[in-house]
């Protein structure tokens, strides 16, 4: 555990990275290590850009803290680190103080509004 922290170093995959442990086991033990770790980064940073999408609309946001973690944030300055993205939508409600749900159909209408303004 880290001191700094408190959180756990090693930790089982979370379901929504199992798509590339799987793939590097199916890939055998003579598979390129960078090639692995850089497919994890690249889907790990799409995971993040799109949960960004419903959590700007809460005025908070997510980035990938070392390829291991998630730090979560609002801009009051509020910050929480995450194990997983299975983890931080109950982060995201204790930050914010209420519920937070995806998928409200007042949430599906400002992304789609924010969408059709860029």
């Amino acid at each position: 555990m880290c001191v700094l922290c408190g959180q756990d170093f090693v930790a089982q995959a979370h379901w929504t990275d199992r798509y590339v442990e799987d793939r590097a086991r199916a890939a055998g033990p003579g598979a390129d290590p960078t090639e692995y770790q850089r497919d994890r980064r690249r889907d790990r940073a799409h995971r993040a850009a799109v949960t960004n999408q419903v959590l700007a609309c809460y005025g908070m946001r997510v980035k990938d803290w070392a390829g291991s973690k998630y730090l979560l944030s609002d801009g009051k300055g509020n910050s929480e680190i995450v194990q997983d993205l299975g983890a931080l939508w109950a982060a995201a409600e204790k930050i914010l103080g209420r519920p937070l749900d995806p998928l409200d159909p007042a949430l599906k209408e400002r992304m789609l509004d924010g969408a059709l303004a860029r």
